[in-house]
């Protein structure tokens, strides 16, 4: 593609409900550009955008993938972006380097949960919109009932301008009511009339001149009709609907045409501030969108390739980026020097000589540069405010399948996160677990399915195993005496302990009182290392016990058979003897819930933290018709809360948790947690 001036460049998201057909309309808009001459399916995995194993086999998009469309004289730089909830996070970078967004809504289904949430997500970027419905010549689909639909979900600020002749079967075409010349088939005058009527009155309420002259009833020029229309596009005023087949490509090119006319250049839009050197934040200075500017760019997204090596893609705000010129790495404090610039288009790679501001591109071979960081000059560092990414929900322990997988495991799920951020990797101190976190089950499983395919590491999932704790309910004293003859010198070691519980999170004491030289000095330590390896598992599940303090009151020796090892052995069996002694109780962790939910979905979402135990702490309204409530929950009952809450509200149910605190499990429920951890232990012998 020839060079592109910045004006002349769209950065274009594509976002809806998984299944409404973005990656399909990706792919005609490259063959009606010319870009292709086949026309790919996701049936067949034939599509430009969803080129990975995972997405051919799963049928859909599970990562953003850019699709450069040249248009008349632009350069439309398409993001595809996943529709599945689990891959929020790629929707996040995606979002972090568009200009504008085509909100796809599938034509049989009107709107669903899935656009309901990237509308938001567009509203709180301030992303100017189009609306595109799609699927006009299936079954069930109706442009009018859709149109309400949107209206009536998002506001009257949604506009048609676009009128659809036909429907399903007979769906034959669109009329443009942005074009004077267009003629309406006979029967749809009347409702051509009245949607270019709601039309004009839309955009003459974008401005003051225009609504004085509507309201005395002058005509619009063509020319106020479309500038008014962009003005009103870009401030959020006005979010046109059009409509189309994407498989004929009926309405694609219209689509096109409306993205190059209404739809902002990088440098229409508010000019983003930058820190100078590493901070994050974004006190500094304006940066204005100058192909002759200091460089400043963000990469948006990692791949990571066994044999390709790294690849970071790249959004220029300031500056042109240039084949073999030197960066400087705001977020790692480190010096890069570029290689090869990449256009990319799904997978295919093109090389190319430089990108200039508010275009898009790929560098290889970056070895400091994760997501998120700012790549700019040293003499002159700058840093932008980097991407937000949804935090993970949902925890799998994971486990390699072979021995000979233990040391690249670790090293594969590093390079993992380092693709997709909004993976986590952590490991729990208690169970020594490794886990791996997502924001969903699907996305976890999906990131152990690359890791197998990229790095030939083959991971078991597992659901991880609760820390659950050991403690004492009441005071007691406990003697021990260990003593055994064998012929020769003996062993002998002679202990009092007192045992008291203390409040939870105080860990372990250990303290003495013995007067008078009853066990010596040099035997203490003996004593108190005996009693915390006896710590490590307790009476009631073998788990750790915590919070008591024992301290040594009494007990004796003898001047040739006492020894260390016989004062150790001594302390571990009175531990172990006086805990059972103590009413010992099984601790279990809380957390601290905090779960938006539709105020529709209120009740049910309380009923089922109530049957989990669970104890509501108070509920919210946010104002926007979800309620935030919060609530106290054992973990134990929270390890698939993701996949149970996105089913109790559609999808539009959100959660964050984190630990609280630990608190004695119930009677009654001790036999169940016993049985589990057993039958777990034995799973993984």
């Amino acid at each position: 593609m020839p060079d592109i001036k910045t004006e002349r460049v769209r950065n274009i998201v594509l976002l809806s409900h998984s299944g409404a057909g973005k990656t399909i309309l990706s792919e005609a808009m490259l063959g009606v550009a010319g870009v292709t001459s086949r026309f790919g399916t996701i049936e067949d995995g034939t599509t430009v955008s969803d080129y990975e194993p995972e997405e051919v086999r799963r049928q859909g998009s599970i990562q953003i993938s850019i699709v450069p469309s040249p248009w008349r004289d632009h350069k439309i730089n398409v993001i595809d972006t996943p529709g599945y909830a689990d891959f929020r996070g790629e929707v996040a970078s995606g979002m972090r380097v568009a200009d504008g967004a085509v909100l796809v809504i599938a034509g049989p289904t009107g709107v669903e949960v899935g656009a309901q949430q990237m509308w938001d997500l567009a509203e709180e970027r301030n992303l100017p919109r189009i609306m595109y419905v799609s699927k006009m010549d299936r079954e069930n689909a109706d442009f009018q009932r859709v149109v309400d639909d949107i209206t009536e979900k998002f506001g009257r600020h949604c506009v048609p301008v676009q009128v659809c002749v036909g429907a399903e079967a007979d769906f034959s075409g669109i009329i443009n009511l942005l074009d004077p010349d267009s003629e309406a088939p006979e029967g749809l005058q009347g409702e051509v009339e009245a949607a270019r009527e709601r039309l004009v009155e839309a955009v003459a309420e974008t401005d003051d001149d225009l609504m004085l002259k509507y309201l005395e009833e002058e005509p619009l020029s063509q020319e106020e009709l479309t500038g008014g229309l962009k003005k009103g596009i870009a401030s959020g005023a006005i979010v046109p609907i059009l409509a189309g087949a994407t498989p004929s490509r009926t309405g694609v090119k219209e689509l096109m045409d409306a993205i190059v006319e209404f739809m902002p250049s990088p440098s229409d839009i508010s000019a983003p501030t930058v820190a100078n050197g590493t901070s994050d934040s974004e006190d500094g200075r304006v940066l204005a969108c100058d192909s002759d500017g200091p460089l400043v760019a963000l990469v948006f997204k990692t791949t990571a390739d066994p044999f390709v090596g790294k690849l970071s893609y790249f959004r220029v705000y300031s500056g042109t980026m240039k084949n073999g010129s030197q960066l400087w790495n705001t977020g790692a404090n480190e010096s890069e020097r570029v290689g090869q610039i990449l256009e990319i288009r799904g997978e295919s790679q093109e090389s190319i000589s430089e990108v200039t501001a508010g275009d898009i591109g790929a560098v290889s071979k970056l070895a400091s540069v994760l997501t998120g960081h700012t790549l700019s000059t040293r003499e002159d560092p700058a840093s932008l405010q980097s991407i937000q990414f949804p935090s993970a929900s949902y925890q799998m322990a994971v486990f390699p399948k072979t021995k000979a997988d233990v040391d690249k495991m670790t090293t594969s799920l590093a390079r993992m996160s380092e693709e997709d951020p909004s993976l986590s990797i952590t490991r729990e101190s208690d169970t020594l677990e490794m886990l791996l976190g997502g924001i969903g089950d699907t996305h976890v499983e999906v990131a152990v399915e690359k890791i197998k395919r990229k790095f030939g590491v083959e991971i078991v999932l597992e659901l991880p195993k609760v820390p659950y704790k050991e403690t004492i309910s009441t005071t007691t004293k406990v003697e021990y005496r260990h003593k055994k003859q064998s012929g020769g010198h003996g062993q002998f070691g002679h202990v009092w302990l007192e045992l008291q519980p203390l409040p939870r999170g105080t860990g372990f004491e250990f303290s003495t009182k013995v007067v008078g030289g009853v066990v010596p000095k040099e035997y203490i330590p003996s004593v108190e290392k005996g009693v915390t390896k006896a710590l490590s598992g307790g009476p009631v599940a073998g788990f750790k016990i915590v919070d008591l303090r024992a301290t040594l009151v009494d007990g004796s020796y003898h001047s040739v058979d006492s020894s260390g090892v016989s004062f150790e052995i001594a302390g571990g069996n009175a531990l172990i003897k006086g805990i059972q002694q103590a009413n010992p109780v099984l601790l279990e962790p809380v957390m601290s819930a905090q779960i938006t939910v539709p105020d529709a979905f209120t009740g049910d979402v309380m009923g089922d933290l109530n049957s989990k135990r669970g104890r509501i702490q108070g509920m919210t309204p946010q104002g926007d018709g979800t309620t935030l409530i919060e609530a106290k929950v054992p973990q134990s009952e929270m390890l698939q809360y993701a996949t149970e809450l996105r089913s109790q509200t559609q999808g539009l149910g959100s959660f964050t948790m984190q630990f609280d605190h630990y608190e004695a499990v119930p009677q009654h429920e001790i036999p169940r947690i016993v049985e589990v951890v057993k039958e777990q232990e034995e799973a993984r012998a």
